[in-house]
Protein backbone atom coordinates (compact mmCIF):
# COMPACT_ATOMS: atom_id res chain seq x y z
CA UNK A 1 0.00 0.00 0.00
CA UNK A 2 1.14 3.89 -0.38
CA UNK A 3 3.16 5.38 2.30
CA UNK A 4 0.74 6.36 5.09
CA UNK A 5 1.69 9.63 5.13
CA UNK A 6 0.82 10.34 1.62
CA UNK A 7 -1.79 13.13 1.33
CA UNK A 8 -4.92 11.62 -0.19
CA UNK A 9 -6.92 14.52 -1.91
CA UNK A 10 -10.38 13.75 -1.59
CA UNK A 11 -12.19 16.98 -2.29
CA UNK A 12 -12.92 18.73 -5.22
CA UNK A 13 -10.64 19.41 -7.73
CA UNK A 14 -11.20 23.66 -7.28
CA UNK A 15 -12.19 23.82 -3.54
CA UNK A 16 -12.26 27.33 -1.64
CA UNK A 17 -8.51 26.31 -0.53
CA UNK A 18 -5.96 23.91 -1.97
CA UNK A 19 -5.11 21.45 0.15
CA UNK A 20 -1.61 19.35 -0.77
CA UNK A 21 -1.88 17.37 -3.02
CA UNK A 22 -1.02 13.81 -3.00
CA UNK A 23 3.15 13.12 -2.71
CA UNK A 24 5.15 10.57 -3.32
CA UNK A 25 7.45 9.60 -0.05
CA UNK A 26 6.61 11.09 3.31
CA UNK A 27 4.33 14.35 3.26
CA UNK A 28 5.01 16.49 6.02
CA UNK A 29 2.06 19.00 4.61
CA UNK A 30 -0.45 16.16 4.65
CA UNK A 31 0.69 15.23 8.14
CA UNK A 32 0.57 19.08 9.55
CA UNK A 33 -3.14 19.09 7.81
CA UNK A 34 -3.80 15.69 9.30
CA UNK A 35 -2.40 16.53 13.27
CA UNK A 36 -4.03 19.93 13.10
CA UNK A 37 -7.56 18.63 11.59
CA UNK A 38 -7.43 15.65 14.32
CA UNK A 39 -7.16 17.93 17.45
CA UNK A 40 -7.94 21.72 16.78
CA UNK A 41 -10.48 21.21 13.96
CA UNK A 42 -13.56 22.08 16.23
CA UNK A 43 -12.04 24.88 17.49
CA UNK A 44 -9.56 25.85 15.07
CA UNK A 45 -6.90 26.43 17.97
CA UNK A 46 -4.12 28.25 17.13
CA UNK A 47 -0.55 25.95 18.33
CA UNK A 48 3.06 26.84 18.74
CA UNK A 49 5.27 26.32 15.50
CA UNK A 50 7.49 24.89 17.81
CA UNK A 51 5.34 22.16 19.97
CA UNK A 52 4.02 21.36 15.57
CA UNK A 53 7.95 20.63 14.49
CA UNK A 54 8.12 18.35 17.42
CA UNK A 55 5.03 16.33 16.61
CA UNK A 56 6.17 15.81 13.60
CA UNK A 57 9.94 15.04 14.18
CA UNK A 58 7.78 12.47 16.20
CA UNK A 59 6.32 11.11 13.05
CA UNK A 60 9.66 11.11 11.44
CA UNK A 61 9.72 14.11 9.70
CA UNK A 62 12.95 16.21 9.81
CA UNK A 63 12.96 19.85 12.00
CA UNK A 64 14.00 21.75 8.44
CA UNK A 65 11.44 19.61 6.29
CA UNK A 66 8.74 20.68 8.81
CA UNK A 67 9.28 24.34 9.42
CA UNK A 68 9.23 24.01 5.40
CA UNK A 69 6.17 22.50 5.16
CA UNK A 70 4.45 24.94 7.93
CA UNK A 71 5.73 28.21 5.67
CA UNK A 72 4.39 26.41 2.36
CA UNK A 73 1.23 25.46 3.96
CA UNK A 74 0.90 29.15 5.12
CA UNK A 75 1.58 30.54 2.06
CA UNK A 76 -1.27 28.53 0.47
CA UNK A 77 -3.78 30.00 2.82
CA UNK A 78 -4.34 26.35 4.53
CA UNK A 79 -2.90 28.20 7.81
CA UNK A 80 -3.06 31.26 9.44
CA UNK A 81 0.06 32.61 11.40
CA UNK A 82 -0.23 34.79 14.00
CA UNK A 83 3.27 36.33 16.46
CA UNK A 84 3.43 36.90 19.85
CA UNK A 85 6.91 38.20 20.42
CA UNK A 86 9.51 36.04 18.50
CA UNK A 87 6.96 33.02 18.47
CA UNK A 88 4.72 32.02 15.59
CA UNK A 89 1.62 30.13 16.33
CA UNK A 90 -0.49 28.55 13.52
CA UNK A 91 -4.12 27.58 12.74
CA UNK A 92 -5.84 26.14 9.94
CA UNK A 93 -8.01 28.57 8.04
CA UNK A 94 -11.76 29.38 8.06
CA UNK A 95 -12.24 27.79 4.66
CA UNK A 96 -10.05 24.53 5.40
CA UNK A 97 -11.44 23.82 8.48
CA UNK A 98 -15.02 23.67 6.52
CA UNK A 99 -13.82 21.46 3.58
CA UNK A 100 -11.98 19.13 6.24
CA UNK A 101 -15.14 19.17 8.28
CA UNK A 102 -17.25 18.10 4.88
CA UNK A 103 -14.79 15.76 3.96
CA UNK A 104 -14.41 14.01 7.37
CA UNK A 105 -18.18 13.39 7.31
CA UNK A 106 -17.79 12.20 3.50
CA UNK A 107 -15.28 9.69 4.87
CA UNK A 108 -17.92 8.19 7.39
CA UNK A 109 -21.17 8.14 5.75
CA UNK A 110 -19.21 7.27 2.01
CA UNK A 111 -17.63 3.88 3.58
CA UNK A 112 -20.89 2.78 5.74
CA UNK A 113 -23.80 0.36 4.73
CA UNK A 114 -25.78 2.08 1.50
CA UNK A 115 -29.83 2.05 1.32
CA UNK A 116 -31.45 -0.77 -1.27
CA UNK A 117 -30.13 0.21 -4.64
CA UNK A 118 -32.89 0.39 -7.91
CA UNK A 119 -30.84 -1.56 -10.36
CA UNK A 120 -30.31 2.02 -12.33
CA UNK A 121 -26.95 3.56 -13.41
CA UNK A 122 -26.08 7.23 -13.70
CA UNK A 123 -24.05 7.64 -16.77
CA UNK A 124 -21.88 10.62 -17.48
CA UNK A 125 -20.92 10.91 -21.26
CA UNK A 126 -18.35 13.71 -21.72
CA UNK A 127 -16.44 14.69 -25.18
CA UNK A 128 -13.68 17.25 -25.02
CA UNK A 129 -10.48 17.92 -27.52
CA UNK A 130 -6.86 17.47 -27.30
CA UNK A 131 -6.19 20.34 -26.12
CA UNK A 132 -8.53 20.30 -23.25
CA UNK A 133 -6.41 18.01 -21.62
CA UNK A 134 -6.29 19.48 -18.32
CA UNK A 135 -9.82 20.58 -17.96
CA UNK A 136 -10.73 16.53 -19.21
CA UNK A 137 -8.11 15.95 -16.04
CA UNK A 138 -10.39 17.94 -13.42
CA UNK A 139 -13.45 16.54 -14.92
CA UNK A 140 -12.18 12.64 -14.08
CA UNK A 141 -10.74 13.90 -10.61
CA UNK A 142 -14.15 15.63 -10.01
CA UNK A 143 -16.38 12.49 -11.17
CA UNK A 144 -14.40 10.12 -9.11
CA UNK A 145 -14.65 12.56 -6.18
CA UNK A 146 -18.76 12.23 -6.71
CA UNK A 147 -18.35 8.38 -6.99
CA UNK A 148 -18.27 7.53 -10.46
CA UNK A 149 -15.98 5.20 -12.16
CA UNK A 150 -14.51 4.86 -15.93
CA UNK A 151 -16.57 1.83 -17.97
CA UNK A 152 -14.82 3.37 -20.90
CA UNK A 153 -12.58 6.28 -21.92
CA UNK A 154 -15.41 9.12 -21.48
CA UNK A 155 -17.97 7.26 -19.97
CA UNK A 156 -18.15 6.72 -16.48
CA UNK A 157 -20.75 5.69 -14.28
CA UNK A 158 -22.35 5.20 -10.79
CA UNK A 159 -25.00 3.42 -8.94
CA UNK A 160 -26.12 6.26 -7.44
CA UNK A 161 -28.68 8.81 -8.13
CA UNK A 162 -26.82 12.25 -8.42
CA UNK A 163 -27.66 14.60 -4.92
CA UNK A 164 -28.50 17.63 -5.96
CA UNK A 165 -24.93 19.47 -4.36
CA UNK A 166 -23.78 16.44 -6.98
CA UNK A 167 -26.11 18.13 -9.48
CA UNK A 168 -24.76 21.46 -9.60
CA UNK A 169 -21.37 20.28 -9.43
CA UNK A 170 -22.11 18.40 -12.68
CA UNK A 171 -24.02 21.25 -14.73
CA UNK A 172 -20.49 23.36 -14.19
CA UNK A 173 -18.13 20.28 -14.63
CA UNK A 174 -17.60 21.21 -18.75
CA UNK A 175 -20.27 23.23 -20.66
CA UNK A 176 -22.14 22.06 -23.53
CA UNK A 177 -19.72 18.79 -23.53
CA UNK A 178 -21.38 16.47 -20.82
CA UNK A 179 -24.47 14.45 -20.64
CA UNK A 180 -26.53 12.71 -17.71
CA UNK A 181 -28.05 9.63 -18.07
CA UNK A 182 -30.01 7.44 -15.62
CA UNK A 183 -30.90 3.80 -16.97
CA UNK A 184 -30.88 -0.05 -16.44
CA UNK A 185 -28.24 -2.18 -18.16
CA UNK A 186 -30.41 -3.87 -21.51
CA UNK A 187 -29.55 -7.66 -21.44
CA UNK A 188 -27.92 -9.06 -25.24
CA UNK A 189 -29.11 -12.32 -26.09
CA UNK A 190 -26.06 -14.16 -26.78
CA UNK A 191 -23.62 -11.02 -27.14
CA UNK A 192 -20.97 -11.10 -23.90
CA UNK A 193 -20.86 -7.63 -22.40
CA UNK A 194 -19.35 -5.54 -19.57
CA UNK A 195 -21.37 -5.14 -16.49
CA UNK A 196 -20.78 -1.56 -15.22
CA UNK A 197 -19.82 -2.64 -11.77
CA UNK A 198 -16.55 -4.21 -13.95
CA UNK A 199 -15.56 -0.07 -13.81
CA UNK A 200 -14.28 -0.62 -10.56
CA UNK A 201 -11.01 -2.97 -9.51
CA UNK A 202 -13.31 -5.37 -7.09
CA UNK A 203 -10.57 -7.96 -6.63
CA UNK A 204 -8.24 -4.80 -6.01
CA UNK A 205 -10.57 -3.06 -3.58
CA UNK A 206 -10.72 -6.27 -1.51
CA UNK A 207 -7.13 -6.68 -1.16
CA UNK A 208 -6.57 -2.94 0.35
CA UNK A 209 -9.35 -3.57 2.79
CA UNK A 210 -8.28 -6.81 3.43
CA UNK A 211 -4.26 -5.36 4.10
CA UNK A 212 -6.02 -2.68 6.30
CA UNK A 213 -8.04 -5.08 8.59
CA UNK A 214 -4.39 -7.25 8.58
CA UNK A 215 -2.78 -3.69 9.56
CA UNK A 216 -4.34 -2.54 12.65
CA UNK A 217 -6.91 -5.44 13.74
CA UNK A 218 -3.67 -5.84 16.07
CA UNK A 219 -3.89 -2.61 17.95
CA UNK A 220 -7.42 -2.33 18.39
CA UNK A 221 -7.68 -5.13 21.59
CA UNK A 222 -4.98 -2.41 23.09
CA UNK A 223 -5.18 0.31 22.61
CA UNK A 224 -5.25 1.32 26.12
CA UNK A 225 -1.42 -0.38 26.36
CA UNK A 226 -0.51 2.58 23.73
CA UNK A 227 2.27 5.73 25.19
CA UNK A 228 1.06 9.50 23.88
CA UNK A 229 3.58 9.60 21.07
CA UNK A 230 3.04 5.95 19.59
CA UNK A 231 -1.29 6.98 19.75
CA UNK A 232 -0.69 10.11 18.01
CA UNK A 233 1.46 8.38 15.27
CA UNK A 234 -1.09 5.76 15.19
CA UNK A 235 -3.96 7.82 15.28
CA UNK A 236 -2.51 10.07 12.11
CA UNK A 237 -1.87 6.86 9.84
CA UNK A 238 -5.16 4.98 10.19
CA UNK A 239 -6.48 8.43 9.13
CA UNK A 240 -4.61 8.80 6.15
CA UNK A 241 -5.04 5.22 4.92
CA UNK A 242 -9.07 4.76 5.68
CA UNK A 243 -9.56 7.91 4.03
CA UNK A 244 -8.79 6.56 0.60
CA UNK A 245 -11.37 4.05 0.85
CA UNK A 246 -14.24 6.75 -0.16
CA UNK A 247 -12.93 6.71 -3.54
CA UNK A 248 -12.20 3.13 -4.07
CA UNK A 249 -15.28 2.00 -2.78
CA UNK A 250 -18.19 4.68 -2.89
CA UNK A 251 -20.68 2.34 -0.95
CA UNK A 252 -21.56 0.40 -3.97
CA UNK A 253 -24.31 -1.89 -3.50
CA UNK A 254 -24.24 -4.98 -1.88
CA UNK A 255 -25.99 -6.91 -4.31
CA UNK A 256 -23.02 -6.28 -7.02
CA UNK A 257 -20.49 -6.93 -4.39
CA UNK A 258 -19.00 -10.75 -3.13
CA UNK A 259 -20.37 -12.28 0.16
CA UNK A 260 -18.25 -11.14 2.85
CA UNK A 261 -17.60 -7.30 1.58
CA UNK A 262 -15.57 -5.85 4.17
CA UNK A 263 -16.46 -2.52 3.99
CA UNK A 264 -18.12 -2.46 7.12
CA UNK A 265 -15.53 -4.04 9.08
CA UNK A 266 -13.08 -2.08 8.25
CA UNK A 267 -15.22 1.20 9.57
CA UNK A 268 -15.52 -0.62 12.90
CA UNK A 269 -12.30 -1.12 13.22
CA UNK A 270 -11.22 2.08 12.12
CA UNK A 271 -13.82 3.82 14.68
CA UNK A 272 -11.54 1.43 17.09
CA UNK A 273 -8.31 2.49 16.45
CA UNK A 274 -9.30 6.24 16.00
CA UNK A 275 -11.57 6.77 19.40
CA UNK A 276 -9.75 4.60 21.43
CA UNK A 277 -6.57 6.11 21.29
CA UNK A 278 -8.07 9.80 21.39
CA UNK A 279 -8.21 10.46 24.60
CA UNK A 280 -4.17 9.31 25.59
CA UNK A 281 -3.08 11.25 22.09
CA UNK A 282 -4.67 14.41 23.04
CA UNK A 283 -3.07 13.82 26.29
CA UNK A 284 0.14 14.68 24.81
CA UNK A 285 -0.63 16.68 22.33
CA UNK A 286 -1.49 18.94 25.42
CA UNK A 287 1.39 18.04 26.84
CA UNK A 288 3.37 19.32 24.15
CA UNK A 289 2.04 22.12 23.25
CA UNK A 290 1.87 23.71 26.53
CA UNK A 291 5.42 22.69 27.14
CA UNK A 292 6.43 25.27 23.90
CA UNK A 293 3.23 27.66 25.49
CA UNK A 294 5.30 28.35 28.76
CA UNK A 295 3.81 25.58 30.18
CA UNK A 296 0.33 27.42 29.65
CA UNK A 297 -2.64 24.38 29.62
CA UNK A 298 -4.11 25.07 25.47
CA UNK A 299 -6.79 25.73 24.93
CA UNK A 300 -8.86 24.57 22.26
CA UNK A 301 -6.63 21.40 21.80
CA UNK A 302 -9.42 18.33 21.65
CA UNK A 303 -8.86 14.95 20.25
CA UNK A 304 -11.62 14.70 17.01
CA UNK A 305 -13.36 11.71 16.95
CA UNK A 306 -15.58 9.95 14.65
CA UNK A 307 -18.92 11.43 16.50
CA UNK A 308 -17.41 14.38 15.62
CA UNK A 309 -16.57 13.59 11.91
CA UNK A 310 -20.49 12.69 11.39
CA UNK A 311 -21.27 16.18 13.30
CA UNK A 312 -19.10 18.37 11.50
CA UNK A 313 -18.11 22.01 12.47
CA UNK A 314 -20.88 24.02 12.89
CA UNK A 315 -20.45 27.68 11.10
CA UNK A 316 -19.99 29.51 14.23
CA UNK A 317 -17.79 27.46 15.52
CA UNK A 318 -14.17 27.97 13.85
CA UNK A 319 -13.46 30.46 16.38
CA UNK A 320 -12.64 33.88 16.03
CA UNK A 321 -9.51 34.84 13.05
CA UNK A 322 -6.29 34.95 14.66
CA UNK A 323 -5.33 39.11 15.96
Amino acid sequence: MASAFDIEEIYPDEPSVRLPRRQSGAAPQGVVVTLMADYTLRTRAALPSAAIVTLLAETGVSNAGARTAISRLARRGVLERSRQGRHSSYRLSRGVAADLSAGGNWILTSTTTPTAWDGSWTLVAFSLPQDRGAQRRALRGQLRWLGFAPLYDGLWVSPYEPTPPARSLLAGLAPGAVTVFRARQAALDGVGQRAPIEAWDIAGIAAQYQEFLRRWTPLASRTGTVDGPAAVRARTEVMDTYRRFPTLDPRLPRELLPAGWPRQSAHDLFTAVYDGLAETAERHVRAVVARHAGGTPPDGVRAHTTADMLAGVRPDGCGAPPT
